[in-house]
């Protein structure tokens, strides 16, 4: 599913208009980007917790040529689905 299929399943379920939708789906990921870009939590009950995490620097390799690099540390996004995220999805996937 992507934004514009979300878009339309929301305003399809709420029965608000899809421009409605629109400007809240776009405002919601705004302030999650903003949040955790400046290294704030965001947790959304039932879904889950957005963070920046630190990535130390480390050592890698090229696959091609086996020579080692140095990878630089990094702060990345990162997501941490919620308890009742991850029992609906282990339900789901449970009777298949």
């Amino acid at each position: 599913m992507n934004r514009t299929e979300l878009i339309e399943a929301i305003a399809e379920k709420t029965g608000f208009s899809r421009k409605d939708v629109e400007i809240t789906v776009k405002a919601l990921i705004g302030e999650v980007i903003e949040n955790v870009a400046n290294k704030e939590k965001v947790q959304v009950a039932g879904l889950g917790t957005f963070e920046a995490r630190n990535r130390a620097e480390r050592v890698g390799k090229n696959p091609h040529t086996g020579e080692k690099l140095k990878i630089a540390a990094v702060t990345a996004p990162a997501f941490k689905a919620g308890k009742a995220f991850k029992k609906a999805v282990a339900e789901k996937n449970a009777t298949k």
